[in-house]
């Protein structure tokens, strides 16, 4: 299966490159990129980049999973990623993402996430997305409120990470759940 992109009114939604690293190193490598996820490690190298990017054309190709970079379609600027983690056999998936703290507040991660999600319910055929993100992430919660994702429930100190205990909140949808809409 070839993904070329996924284009809205400013972003493009592309598979990662290589050539992306000199700038991928330093946004997802913010200590806040890493403290509002929980599966981006910190510090963050070039050697987890070409993982990182290596594995996501494998693990597209195997079905399991789509991860994008989020490019500004203006200045071709890398400023975040977002992705899918397929169960194809449940025809669910679990959507992930993060902004650059340069791009943080400007409406990016909604504006991603609400193709991806479109994608995985048009595209993919999927009948559930669902999110989670640590509960202190109040922004995280806004964007998957804003795509149209219910609270479905919280997870006591579910996760640790860096030493510490976190509750994780649930967040999803159903296919039926939104309207159809074009991507841009």
């Amino acid at each position: 299966m070839e993904f070329t992109s996924l284009d809205t009114d400013r972003l493009s939604l592309r598979p990662f490159a290589l050539s992306d690293i000199p700038d991928l190193v330093p946004l997802i490598g913010a200590r806040e990129v890493a403290a509002t996820t929980l599966r981006i490690p910190h510090p963050y190298t070039e050697a987890d980049a070409r993982g990182y990017i290596s594995s996501s054309h494998e693990s597209f190709s195997s079905g399991e999973e789509v991860r994008l970079a989020i490019v500004m379609r203006e200045s071709n600027s890398l400023c975040g990623g977002v992705g899918l983690r397929i169960a194809i056999e449940y025809r669910r998936a679990e959507l992930g993402y993060w902004i650059g703290v340069p791009y943080w507040g400007q409406g990016i991660a909604t504006e991603a996430s609400r193709a991806l999600v479109n994608y995985g319910f048009e595209t993919l055929k999927l009948h559930r997305i669902f999110a989670s993100l640590v509960s202190s992430n109040v922004a995280s919660a806004e964007v998957l409120k804003k795509i149209g994702m219910q609270r479905e429930g919280c997870q006591r100190e579910h996760n640790q990470k860096w030493g510490e205990f976190l509750d994780i909140e649930l967040y999803g949808m159903l296919a039926s759940d939104i309207p159809k809409r074009p991507l841009r």
